[in-house]
């Protein structure tokens, strides 16, 4: 079968797992699929949900994945917003890639959003709200190393998830969350003297305080183009891909 060009876009998340096919432009090609993870969400029922979701998906030569967790080399190293103890050292690159029998690029789910909303230009920050809390940084459009910053603390008892985490959310209310939230928008800003900053995720709408002009609010799925800037020019991002085992 000749090759499309196409690219299978999965995203992984506390709730849900997405994917669309996009042409190499991070054009989508066919309208989102999703259906929630799987509760307790191991390595195993992820893999057995990403079969199920992709099964009738057309064409596609190429497969990029963001995960909710530290990523490096295709391997998963924590998995916390994902509730389970067992995504220690977890090879999830190489086990896509023997699935569904194409090369995987995997990487954190903030980071191919990030890729997929940023101008290119200077220094960028982007961030999720949804489960947890994602960062992306970027400077020029290339992708730094990933820093979890979610897992710093924030205050003596929390980190950033645990302090403005989906949980914190419905625990807290509405009115207390965007007080948090805008304390720690005080905080990026002078911790990373971003020249924009990326707002996304489920609750990045529930935001009610006045933002800065270079904070821009985007959506999953216009952050899920990243998957297709991690397949151009291949040397830029130093991500390694997994092949299929022969």
């Amino acid at each position: 079968m000749a090759e499309t060009g196409h690219i299978l876009g999965i995203d992984v998340g506390g709730s849900h797992i997405k994917c669309t096919i996009l042409n190499k432009a991070g054009e989508w090609q066919m309208d989102y699929k999703r259906v929630k993870t799987p509760q307790g969400a191991t390595p195993e029922s992820v893999l057995d949900t990403i079969q199920e979701l992709v099964k009738d998906i057309p064409g596609y030569d190429k497969v990029s994945v963001g995960f909710p967790g530290y990523v490096r080399n295709g391997v998963v190293y924590t998995a916390p917003n994902l509730g389970n103890p067992n995504w220690k050292d977890i090879d999830l690159g190489q086990r896509i890639a023997d699935l569904l029998d194409k090369p995987v690029r995997l990487v954190n789910d903030a980071d191919q959003l990030g890729l997929g909303v940023v101008s290119g230009k200077g220094y960028e920050l982007a961030v999720t709200l949804g489960t947890g809390f994602g960062t992306a940084v970027l400077i020029d459009g290339y992708l730094l190393p990933h820093l979890e910053l979610a897992h710093h603390p924030v205050t003596k008892e929390h980190d950033y998830d645990d302090y403005i985490g989906n949980k914190a959310l419905e625990k807290e209310g509405l009115e207390k969350w965007n007080k948090r939230m805008e304390k720690v928008m005080g905080i990026l800003k002078v911790v990373f003297n971003y020249d924009r900053l990326y707002l996304g995720g489920g609750n990045a709408d529930k935001i009610s305080f006045n933002l800065d002009k270079n904070v821009i609010l985007f959506t999953n799925k216009e952050g899920i183009k990243g998957g297709a800037r991690l397949w151009d020019m291949e040397d830029k991002y130093h991500i390694s891909t997994n092949f299929p085992k022969k």
